[in-house]
């Protein structure tokens, strides 16, 4: 039920510094990590065993740049937003005011207070502080229209961009790892619990870009815990593990139709009617359904449709 190998160099401060800023430099993943902001780029929906496509823009609000590349229903590849391009993706505290204003009319974006994320995960969370470890990790929570997740994860204050420290943080990802790091002191145990706390962990979103964002914050969560734990980085295979479950479980959807946003269709079709008389042929617009939104049950490791049980 849903509730609301390859190593990193500890010495290099670059890697580091970028690890614990709020605004993930694209071309720094794909510089060092390459095939991981490829997975943080898929959309499991739409790609086949033999075609991999990506999640789509779902927003114009970068189209000054190109229309062919960055219209809503474009995909989002690695070359649009890396290198002269590397600043484009921002989260929303450090967009322009204007940008702030415009989303929040045309897509009702707006960000929440850390407190406020605190005071409800504390809510929900208040009836489990009794669960033994491996229940806890396992129970299943989504985060809707997750914008940037800060109800997953709290790296950063919504509202200023700042770093919010390890100890402050209070998303319900952060909760499960905490109790991961306190608790176990097996590295494989430690690995394990922690894939089945990020597989029992969804969110979805309108937005390319915030997606994205989200599905950023929560890789690097991931290695901020697993660095606190061990103090040392995570081999590149983890990371590579990581990427893949949160690129299933943070998914692009339109919440209200549970389908790819923009992915419905108007049709318009002219028919002329029967009759003893001569007539003008008529219009009607039909609507052709969009492509419902499937996701991961790590149960069965099979794709399933969002919405089973719902329609």
């Amino acid at each position: 039920m849903f509730m609301v190998l390859r190593g990193i160099d500890n010495k290099d401060n670059s890697t580091i510094e970028n690890i614990s800023t709020t605004n993930i430099q694209e071309s720094f993943l794909r510089e060092t990590m390459p095939e991981i902001l490829d997975i943080l780029l898929i959309d499991r929906t739409t790609s086949t065993t033999r075609t991999k496509k990506n999640i789509i823009w779902a927003n114009e609000n970068y189209i000054q740049h190109g229309f062919k590349y960055y219209s809503a229903k474009s995909q989002m590849k690695p070359n649009l937003i890396t290198g002269e391009r590397g600043q484009l993706i921002k989260p929303r505290a450090l967009k322009s005011r204007e940008l702030q204003k415009e989303r929040t009319k045309s897509k009702a974006e707006v960000f929440t207070p850390t407190w406020v994320v605190k005071k409800q995960n504390d809510e929900v969370d208040k009836d489990y502080q009794n669960d033994n470890l491996e229940t806890y990790v396992k129970r299943t929570w989504i985060e809707i229209t997750c914008g940037e997740a800060p109800y997953m994860t709290t790296r950063y204050d919504m509202e200023t961009g700042d770093i919010i420290p390890f100890e402050e943080r209070v998303g319900f990802v952060d909760r499960k790892l905490k109790r991961i790091n306190s608790e176990v002191e097996d590295k494989a145990e430690w690995q394990r619990l922690v894939e089945e706390a990020f597989k029992s962990s969804y969110g979805f979103e309108w937005s390319g870009d915030s997606l994205l964002l989200a599905r950023e914050n929560l890789l690097y969560t991931y290695r901020d815990y697993y660095y606190a734990k061990w103090s040392e980085e995570p081999l590149y295979g983890l990371f590579e593990d990581i990427a893949e479950i949160i690129s299933y479980n943070i998914f692009q959807m339109d919440g209200l139709k549970y389908i790819i946003p923009l992915s419905e269709k108007k049709e318009k079709i002219i028919y002329q009617q029967l009759s003893l008389f001569d007539g003008e042929p008529e219009e009607q617009w039909v609507i052709k359904p969009g492509r419902r939104v499937k996701i991961m049950n790590w149960k069965t490791n099979r794709m399933e449709f969002f919405d089973k049980g719902v329609k």
